[in-house]
């Protein structure tokens, strides 16, 4: 039995694909897995990924310099989505410490900040706090703050 290693399992599946001897050429392909029409006729589909195509990070087909587009890695687009569950637990910890104002004033307080970062920062850099279309997650999170602000200013004070 031979041991293939995980690179080795993975690679001719993202890899793009070669031609191979007496397979033709690429208008001569089977259409990709999902699509409907005929080889040849949905291009952006047929030449995505492949060497050459706009699509690479090489290149474009007319020989160009290579785009730099600047990703975010995957931990940093968490930081404001942590930020927000760190205040909000400081506010459901100050709450659980029995004080009934302070604490939805915190959780409001962090609803808002998450507002802020939903409103300011693009989508591709505000990890989990991308819910919903922008408009939906900052209305709900601001109304949510504002109901908690107004419960922390009706709710009675607890005598010690």
């Amino acid at each position: 039995m031979s041991h293939k290693t995980v690179e080795d399992a993975v690679a001719p599946q993202s890899r793009p694909s070669e031609e191979k001897p007496g397979r033709g050429s690429d208008s001569e392909r089977e259409p990709a897995a999902g699509t409907d029409g005929p080889a040849g006729t949905s291009g952006a589909a047929d030449t995505a990924g492949t060497p050459g195509s706009a699509d690479t990070a090489h290149g474009t087909a007319h020989g160009t310099a290579p785009t730099v587009t600047e990703e975010t890695p995957g931990w940093l687009a968490q930081v404001p989505y942590f930020l927000v569950l760190a205040t909000m637990s400081a506010g459901i910890v100050v709450v659980a410490a029995a004080y009934f104002k302070r604490g939805p004033a915190l959780i409001a307080g962090a609803l808002l900040l998450a507002a802020a970062f939903r409103y300011l920062l693009p989508s591709d850099r505000i990890g989990m706090l991308a819910v919903r279309q922008r408009w939906i997650d900052i209305g709900t999170t601001v109304t949510l703050a504002i109901l908690l602000i107004v419960l922390a200013w009706v709710a009675p004070q607890l005598s010690s």
